[in-house]
């Protein structure tokens, strides 16, 4: 129980510094007031967007979220499965990160395109259309195999869900923009899994 615990301590610290690394980066990479860039983002999409990450949050790391059947285990107690959580945290914020820092300034915490928007098509890019959510879904399943309670399952279906509404209005956006370059794009990858065919 205490090895449970220590490791849950060590994945909200992870979880924190990768927070804090995203609201960083979102600042120093804002762009200059008065650029053009057009947004596909309504202001209250954004706001219900970030409410049900936050509250995904919440259901996954406030202990008192545990209650009745969002408490029950699913999976095992094991010591394994711990350290397997924790692995699983480390590749995907990785990812995450390794495809923010990737994007450079084409990324945005908004549907939008900034001037002089790039389609990027290289390092994580190559294989998956959207590897920031890719990573941030295998750390959200690395926190479940720690916590094996169904309430890890409730936020998983969750993130996935608000992250395959925004990727599909992103690549209807990115598609008004690119045209055959984009499906071109779509053709050599997947949305959140490689396509090596």
């Amino acid at each position: 129980m205490l090895l449970h615990d220590h490791l849950f301590t060590m994945f909200e610290y992870l979880w924190s510094a990768f927070g804090l690394y995203w609201f960083a980066a979102a600042a120093r990479g804002r762009s200059p007031s008065g650029s053009a860039h057009q947004t596909g983002e309504p202001h209250f999409f954004r706001v219900v967007r970030l409410s049900i990450l936050a509250a995904t949050f919440a259901l996954l790391f406030w202990h008192r979220s545990a209650i009745g059947f969002l408490g029950r285990r699913f999976i095992p107690d094991f010591p394994a499965l711990d350290y397997a959580g924790f692995i699983a945290i480390l590749i995907g914020l990785g990812i995450a990160t390794w495809a923010r820092i990737h994007l450079g300034t084409n990324w945005s915490g908004v549907v939008t395109l900034k001037e002089g928007h790039e389609l990027i098509r290289t390092g994580p890019y190559r294989n998956i259309r959207h590897p920031i959510y890719t990573g941030i879904l295998i750390a959200f399943f690395g926190n479940i195999l720690q916590l094996g309670q169904v309430r890890g399952l409730i936020t998983l279906a969750i993130i996935w869900l608000s992250f395959y509404i925004k990727a599909r209005r992103e690549e209807s956006f990115l598609r008004q923009e690119f045209g055959p370059k984009f499906d071109e794009h779509i053709r050599h990858t997947g949305m959140f899994l490689p396509k090596f065919s």
